[in-house]
């Protein structure tokens, strides 16, 4: 009993885990039809799948898991759940999957499983369903995937090259070089390009070679969806026909594949209702008819998307009016009247005016009337040259403003002058009264309102009350000269132009009296100009500073200044001052335009050992430059040109400094007087040597003589010495029997050939010629015999063959002793014969008389050539 027991209990635990297993298996609905396509435009799977029946008649809720793997992966390259609620109606069920390559690159597979809500167990999965690729084709040539096409900037794509059947892939490589993955087999080559760039080129190329060198190649265009049409507005000018406007957009993409755009109603956006154009802003404009409320769609669109834009409007309450044109303009000396047109007189405008300020401030001002055609500008200056253009807008419903008119450039008439000229005078005493000569110039409160004319300058004499006088002087004039006598004179300057004169600037001066000379005080410069300063005085109410531009000068260029009654001192600054120049200051006190003089000063802006003002006049008006010639080499000068007329010269503004460059033919002359006579000296210093043998030899060369140096002198090869009155440098004291051994040698000054003669019973001697003593030899008009002996250092070595001119008896002599005779200093000297010699004391005279001559000088017929 008991083991029937222990069998129950563990036999009804078994029992109902297989009640339960077998529910359970009853509860699985396999994945009865699989079906797998592909979508190659956009490269997307598609999947159909279905379960048996009864799950739809049931309605189950049921899970499915998809796998999608690759023919040469080992591994799933996709899984994904999907959850779905099936009903009576029993259609199949779908599902889509975009592929991260081209699908033509390689096989894909899918297998689905399913599983019940209500179950805990899963199906067994479904068959894989393959969907081959082109890497299982029998092509002869390798090609690339996936086809030509737009890519969108910023997305990533994978390429593939497909080899031939049983070929290899040796390339695949991109232009421009981007950064790219490759991923690599056999027959397929995968190549990827992440974060695809315009900026990198607007398309990019690939190729592919195998290992027979066939290729194939492929383009892409890299660009931008078309992103919502910005600034969208719609408006009319005429209340006939409306455009619309919107921004173009840069996608770079051109051609047919650029953004296409298309203007429609939006309730009907298959009709356009025009076509667009675009430049740099697009446009589309249609008639309205009567209709007055449109709301109009405008699309974009690109091979990478669409965008669309919509506009809701009344016409009524976008009117844009067209630019009014024909503006014409009245004026007077302070305003200006505007007129001007526009095209649609039917609609109701007010304008608005633009007035352009000499200054460059701008003003506008608007109409106060609707649908007035004119506009006064009030407060304008006379003679002043405005800029003026006008626009208008609706005057009900204002919706903008319209475009600009064409701009109008006009002048305001003149008006009477404000303010009055600064005068000024300077009173010179001359016989009989004074010349006074005015100037005048006009301050920065007066207002000539014109064109000057003319200055008005009216004389009166205060004493007698006489009739004033009125002379008129031309615009150009800033100065006059006029001659008064030593009475009170009561002076004024008006200036006037087309409409009226200035009010008059009036000067008082003076009776002629005997002034005290005031003593000059002394001022100094700084860097600002030239300080003053001077006792105040509480009876007058204004000062004047008087003084000088140019001292040296007539007319000086005279300036003046004023200051107020609290001023004590004042830095006078000018363009013309220049250091080392003396300046005269006249400080004046002006009362019931009254001036005295109350103090001198002088003093210099910056004192100098040296400075020198030069002017120079050029009397043609119409020369345009001038060469200021003889300024110093590397020197700085400061050049001024003013104008001047009859009344005076124009005020200096400022100089022109100039500096002159290095004097270059002074640096040549030194370079000539230093350098070249140094280099010299030091190369003599270095061949002292060479340089005393060659211009003072102990025994000179004879073919550097200068004696020698003639043709006449020159036998065959030899240089040999010609005979005639030469002298030497000194004499050597002979034996008598040493000089008997000589030849004599007779010379005719008056035969050119030398003849031998006897010296028998002759004492011959030599003679010492005395130094520094000069020798003279008067002329002899009857034949002479001289005595002469031939030097032989000047003639050939001893061992040569003797010349025409040699003696055999003195070679033979000269053997005994060769170096001396070779090199003892010798020349060609007269021994007179007793015969024919003159009394002792003429020979004394003569011996007295020799004149010392070089060995290099030539002789020539007792004289030097």
């Amino acid at each position: 009993m008991m083991n029937q027991f222990m069998i129950l209990a563990v036999l009804l635990p078994l029992r109902m885990c297989y009640t339960a297993y077998s529910q359970q298996e009853s509860d699985v609905f396999p994945v009865t039809y699989l079906n797998v396509s592909k979508d190659l435009d956009l490269q997307r799977l598609l999947v159909e799948w279905d379960v048996v029946k009864s799950a739809h008649d049931a309605e189950l809720a049921i899970s499915f898991e998809i796998q999608v793997c690759r023919t040469d992966e080992a591994t799933t390259v996709w899984t994904e759940f999907q959850n779905v609620t099936l009903d009576k109606l029993g259609k199949p069920l779908h599902w889509t999957w975009d592929s991260d390559i081209p699908l033509e690159c390689m096989s894909h597979a899918v297998r689905i499983r399913s599983k019940a809500k209500t179950s805990k167990i899963w199906s067994q999965w479904s068959l894989w369903e393959s969907l081959p690729g082109l890497d299982t084709s029998n092509r002869s040539g390798p090609q690339i995937f996936p086809k030509e096409k737009i890519l969108a900037e910023g997305s990533d794509i994978t390429l593939c090259c497909i080899g031939g059947k049983g070929r290899t892939i040796k390339e695949f490589s991109v232009f421009p070089a981007v950064d790219v993955f490759k991923h690599t087999n056999s027959q397929v080559r995968l190549l990827t390009v992440e974060n695809l760039s315009h900026d990198k080129g607007s398309n990019i190329h690939v190729y592919c070679f195998d290992e027979d060198k066939r290729s194939h190649e492929a383009a892409f265009f890299v660009g931008k969806p078309p992103d919502t049409p910005k600034d969208f507005s719609c408006q009319t000018q005429d209340m006939k026909r409306v455009t619309c406007t919107w921004r173009d957009q840069e996608t770079y993409l051109y051609g047919e594949n650029s953004p296409q755009y298309t203007l429609s109603k939006t309730s009907s956006q298959k009709t356009a209702l025009c076509k667009a154009t675009c430049s740099k802003q697009c446009s589309c404009s249609w008639n309205i008819g009567q209709q007055r409320i449109w709301n109009v769609t405008v699309t974009v669109e690109n091979p990478l998307g669409k965008k669309t834009a919509t506009d809701v409007f009344d016409v009524d309450h976008r009117l844009y009016p067209t630019a009014p044109f024909q503006v014409w303009e009245d004026c007077t000396d302070t305003e200006m009247t505007l007129h001007w047109n526009y095209e649609n007189n039917e609609i109701e405008l007010f304008c608005q005016t633009e007035v352009l300020q000499p200054d460059g401030k701008v003003e506008l001002h608007n109409s106060s009337v609707a649908d007035s055609r004119r506009i006064t500008v009030r407060g304008l200056q006379p003679y002043t040259e405005y800029t003026a253009r006008v626009r208008c807008g609706a005057a009900k419903h204002f919706w903008r403003w319209s475009a600009w008119s064409h701009p109008l450039t006009t002048r305001t008439k003149e008006g009477t002058p404000s303010g009055k000229l600064d005068i000024w005078r300077e009173i010179t005493p001359v016989l009989g009264g004074r010349n006074v000569t005015l100037f005048w110039k006009q301050t920065p409160s007066f207002q000539a309102n014109g064109k000057i004319i003319s200055y008005e300058v009216t004389l009166k004499k205060i004493e007698d009350g006489s009739q004033p006088e009125s002379i008129s002087f031309s615009s150009v004039y800033n100065s006059t000269r006029i001659f008064i006598d030593n009475h009170s004179y009561r002076i004024s300057i008006m200036a006037k132009n087309n409409a009226n004169v200035s009010l008059p600037s009036v000067l008082i001066i003076s009776r002629a009296t005997g002034t005290e000379e005031l003593k000059e005080g002394q001022v100094n410069g700084t860097d600002d100009g030239i300080f003053i300063s001077w006792e105040p005085r509480s009876i007058y109410n204004s000062y004047i500073i008087d003084w000088c531009n140019f001292p040296r000068l007539q007319p000086c260029d005279l300036q003046w200044k004023r200051f107020g009654p609290n001023t004590s001192s004042a830095v006078i600054s000018s363009a013309a001052f220049v250091p080392g120049v003396r300046y005269k200051f006249g400080i004046y006190g002006s009362v019931a335009n009254r001036a005295s003089l109350l103090e001198k000063k002088i003093g210099y802006l910056r004192e100098l050992h040296e400075s020198e003002l030069c002017k120079y006049t050029i009397e043609n008006p119409e020369e345009k430059r001038y060469t200021v010639k003889h300024l110093m080499p590397n020197t700085k000068y400061k050049v001024v040109v003013k104008a001047f007329t009859g009344g005076g010269e124009t005020p200096i503004v400022n100089f022109r400094y100039i500096d002159t460059p290095y004097n270059s033919n002074m640096l040549y002359f030194v370079f000539l007087l230093v350098i070249v006579p140094a280099l010299v000296a030091a190369i003599c210093h270095w061949k002292m040597k060479w340089v005393k043998e060659c211009c003072c030899p102990v025994i000179p060369s004879p073919n550097k003589s200068k004696v020698l140096s003639f043709k006449e002198f020159k036998t065959d090869s030899e240089k040999v010495m010609k005979i005639n009155d030469c002298l030497p440098d000194m004499l050597a004291m002979d034996s008598n029997d040493e000089a008997h051994k000589l030849h004599p040698v007779t010379w005719s000054p008056l035969s050119s050939t030398p003849t031998e003669d006897k010296i028998d019973g002759h004492n011959s001697s030599w003679i010492y010629p005395s130094e520094n003593v000069a020798r003279d030899f008067p002329p002899t008009p009857t034949p002479q015999t001289h005595t002469c002996f031939e030097n032989f250092a000047y003639s050939s070595p001893l061992e040569a063959e003797s010349g025409p001119y040699q003696i055999p008896e003195t070679l033979e002599a000269g053997k005994t002793n060769q170096a001396v005779v070779l090199y003892q200093p010798q020349c060609y000297i007269d021994i007179f014969h007793e015969d024919t010699a003159s009394t002792t004391t003429e020979t004394g005279e003569r011996k007295n008389s020799l004149k010392y001559i070089s060995q290099t000088d030539t002789c020539w017929l007792g004289g030097r050539v």
